[in-house]
Formats: C-alpha cells, structure tokens, sequence
C-alpha cells in the first residue's frame, strides 16, 4: 500500500465530530451516508451499518464498539479533512462516549422525529454541553409517515436551548439533505485548538486487538507528529515503545507517513495487552514529559457475576477464550473463583446488564462456548469495627463483590450499597404506573419535568440492585415500550443490608446466597 502524506491537511481545515443520539435513531445509517458523499466507500445497497463491525452488533443492531473514519471533502475549493467517530448510544458505555467526546469539537444530535427526545438523547446531550462542544441538531427519519418534525424541533427548544431554525431535517435511509450537515459541520465546528509545534501529546480513544500485529490503539493527536521508529510512553503504565506504524482509518486501515496534530488515526507500538492501551490515556515523547488531558479514570464494574464452565474439562477452553475475548475488552475485570457446587469459574465484573448479554454472546459466537452464569450483584462496601477484621483486610472498609464473602453483622458498623441517578423520558398517561413501580423498587424522586404536554421527564434516585435485574424490561412493559431510562453512577449511600442463604437439603449453597 502506498503510503499517504497527511501534511497536506493543515489544522484550521481539520474538523473532529461524533454523532450521538438515544439507542435506535439512525446514528450509523447517517454515518453511512456521510461515508458515501465523501467518497470514503462506493455506493451499493450493501452499505448498512458499515462501521459495526461485530456480528453482536449486526444482529442486535446497537453499537458496542466506538469506531472512527477519516473523510475527505472538498467544500468551496478548499479539501477538508473530517473526523468522525461513532460513538455507543446505550447508556452501559457511556464513558467510551465521553472519552470520544473529548477527542471531538463538535457533535451531530440526532433525534428520530417520529420518538422525539429520548432519556439517552438528553443524557448525551449534557455530556457535549459540558464539555462545551458546538452541537449541530439533526432531525432524522422525515421520510416516514407518523414523523411529526415541527413538534420535535419545539422539544429541542424547549429542553435543550437550541433555536428551530438551526435544526436540520434530513432522512439519513433516502439520503435527503445529508449534504447540508456536511456542509454545516464545516461552517460549526471550529478547528482543533493545537499545534504541530509543541511536543507530542495524543489521547487513547479506543484499541483493539489484533492476532499478529498486538493492539492497535485509535489515537487522537493534540499537539506535534508522530511518525515510524519514534520511542514514546504512556503516562499512565509509564512504559515505553517504539513506533511500528501509524495510519488513518477510512474505515479500512491506511498507513500514513506521519500523523499531525489534529488528526484522529490508529497507532501500532508493539503493545501486547490492551491493559496497556487504557481508554483515556495520554501518550508522549520519551524524554518529553507533557501534562496529561484531564478526565481519564479506569472504567469501573457495576455488575458483577459468576461464569462456570457447563463440564470441568471445558475449563482450559474456557480460559484461553476468555483472555482473548478480555483482549478485546478493556472493561471487563477477571477474577479466578470456585465453588463446590459448579468448580472452578470465574467473578466477572461488567459495566451493565447489556455489557453482560454482550460479552457472554461474543463467547458463544466467536468461540462456541456455552457457559454457567450465576445470578447479577452488585458491589456493596461494609465499614468494618471488629479489630481482628481491619487488621486481617489492612484497612476498614471493604467491597464485596461476591454475596458468599458477605460480612457478618456483628462485626460491621454500617453497609454501604451503590446508587444511581435514573432519568425516565414517558408519554404521560403511564406517569402513576411508572411512579408505583418506582417506589416499589425503594427509589426517591428526585425532579418531575414536562417536556412537552404529552412528555414528560422523571429524576430518580435508585439503589443499584434494585435496577440490576429486570427494572428496565419492567418499565418497557408497563409502558407498552415507550418510556426509555438511563442512569449514572451516585455514589455510595448505607443501608440495612442481609444475606439471605438458600438451603438444599438443610445446607446452604453459597452459589444461591443473595444479598437483600
């Protein structure tokens, strides 16, 4: 392959974008579509989703996975070039949208206009205005026959501030007035702010694994180049490398000479974990320490639960697809666990309940392994008072993610369990069943908004637990699948917490053992 030379593309007509949306609403059909106009792929009817690149995610139609493509675009005799990075819409990984975010200046908000404004639309949403990114409204779907556009472009106004005539209707399926957000994200979205000049300094997005070549990390660049044979560190593991390669994705890989900064491309250093490549961690010259970007944490575990081969001598099996599933996902914690009843297994710790279903149908999918799951939990915290505990545990507060290593109550002075802020968006006329199964589930109202007069928005505050199992199919159902939820983390609050053992025969089965 020849290799590209992207010193051509200056900074000021560079222009990094995501879109987001609420899960369903066209984000990767419009990315598609962007991807044809620019010339990026060649027209055909094949042209579905190109970016999801899981068979998870055809079959489902969601995306798990942020992906990114670099465009080329001539807009009034000037080449452009234009960054776009897909992003997740469920609400699992929501902290790959926010690491996406700050690879980006600007967004598209897509709003489906026969569903309107959704709770992701709005939680997505607060993410890009907190990082004060410029955001270009889309209004998607028009072609169908119950879109109502002019009510979705009041409830823009309404929620988000946004005036009507900066909304875009487009249908991203026909292709109708896809152009025009091209041509506006260019007018909208200012350059990135950063030089060539300055030492390197690049942002880790996202990474991949790849059975030859070692992780592949998706690299955002905020200031000097990057090239071939350069030595660079991580400031997070500190380590150092050399680089192998370095390119731009157009979906496909193409290596480039250099990358500058500005641009969004792959990078390819010889790592050997994708540990190594920690989403949100920032990469410099060796010997040219920079200041880290602001914002990275390791992704955390909400959901935990225990994974069992259905016959012992699958184990090894098992394992060898696990480390390499785990390879491709960063977020998932691993650790070795047995129990009398189903042998040795593991406690795998997942973002969220999908996270869970998409992990365990990638194991069957990719590797053809069926496996044992055991019930969700989710990690609780115990304020020890007994001496010998704190002495034996090195300190006075533990987390306990499996019900069996439950503290007893007379040596804990207090339980501490994890809650969520939940925001429900509903028509109206489920509001009292919706308020009843919420209190049913111990939740606190927070906050009640109309967002229109058939809309409304709900603030709860949920303990964890309660939502972990089956809130969500619970709300789908009483509300004949129109009121949608998403929730992020609140911290910890205490609690009057129990293990409840199951016996079988008089003896308990710790595999059973709940915590209520």
């Amino acid at each position: 392959q020849e290799k590209l030379d992207m010193s051509t593309y200056p900074v000021e007509s560079i222009r990094n974008f995501s879109i987001i949306a609420h899960v369903d609403h066209g984000k990767s059909t419009l990315a598609d579509r962007l991807l044809e106009i620019t010339g990026t792929i060649s027209k055909t009817d094949r042209n579905k989703q190109v970016l999801d690149k899981l068979q998870v995610e055809r079959e489902r139609g969601i995306t798990v996975k942020a992906q990114s493509a670099s465009l080329f675009y001539n807009h009034e005799g000037v080449n452009y070039l234009l960054n776009l990075i897909d992003t997740p819409g469920h609400v699992d990984f929501s902290y790959e949208v926010s690491r996406s975010l700050s690879a980006c200046q600007g967004v598209i908000l897509v709003v489906d206009a026969n569903e309107g404004i959704q709770a992701q639309t709005v939680a997505n949403f607060y993410l890009a205005f907190e990082a004060q990114l410029s955001i270009i409204p889309v209004i998607n779907k028009i072609d169908l026959k119950n879109a109502d556009p002019e009510r979705v472009e009041k409830q823009i106004e309404k929620l988000f501030d946004i005036p009507t005539d900066e909304c875009i209707r487009i249908s991203a399926k026909q292709g109708t007035n896809v152009e025009k957000v091209l041509q506006k994200v260019i007018e909208k979205i200012p350059p990135p702010q950063c030089d060539t000049a300055d030492p390197l300094k690049a942002l880790v997005f996202d990474s991949t694994f790849d059975h030859y070549r070692g992780v592949i990390a998706n690299i955002a660049l905020f200031g000097g180049e990057i090239a071939k044979g350069q030595k660079i560190v991580s400031a997070h593991t500190k380590k150092r490398y050399e680089v192998n390669e370095v390119g731009i994705l157009t979906p496909n890989e193409q290596p480039t000479h250099k990358l500058y900064a500005g641009q969004v491309g792959y990078l390819i250093a010889g790592m050997k974990e994708v540990t190594e490549a920690q989403i949100g961690d920032t990469l410099f010259l060796y010997k040219q320490p920079v200041e880290p970007l602001p914002g990275f944490k390791s992704a955390k575990p909400m959901v935990f639960a225990g994974m069992y081969p259905i016959d012992q001598t699958e184990y090894n099996n098992l394992k060898s697809a696990l480390e390499r599933l785990t390879l491709n996902d960063s977020s998932v914690t691993v650790h070795r666990d047995s129990s009398l009843a189903l042998g040795a297994g593991w406690r795998l710790g997942f973002l969220g309940l999908l996270h869970m279903e998409v992990f365990n149908q990638r194991l069957e999918q990719e590797y053809n392994m069926s496996v044992i799951l055991t019930a969700p939990t989710v990690p609780y915290k115990a304020v020890l008072s007994s001496a010998k505990l704190i002495k034996e545990y090195g300190k006075d507060q533990i987390t306990i993610i499996n019900p069996a290593q439950f503290p007893d109550k007379l040596s804990v002075s207090e339980y501490l369990e994890p809650t969520v802020l939940g925001t429900i968006v509903t028509p109206h006329e489920y509001i009292g069943k919706i308020i009843t199964l919420c209190q049913d589930r111990r939740a606190v109202q927070k906050d009640m908004l109309y967002i229109d007069e058939n809309r409304v928005m709900l603030k709860y505050l949920f303990p964890l637990n309660e939502i972990v199992v089956d809130f969500y199919d619970a709300l789908k159902s009483l509300s004949s699948g129109y009121a949608s939820f998403d929730y992020e983390d609140a911290g910890y609050q205490s609690a009057d917490l129990i293990k409840m053992d199951i016996l079988l025969n008089g003896n308990p089965v710790e595999e059973l053992a709940t915590i209520i």
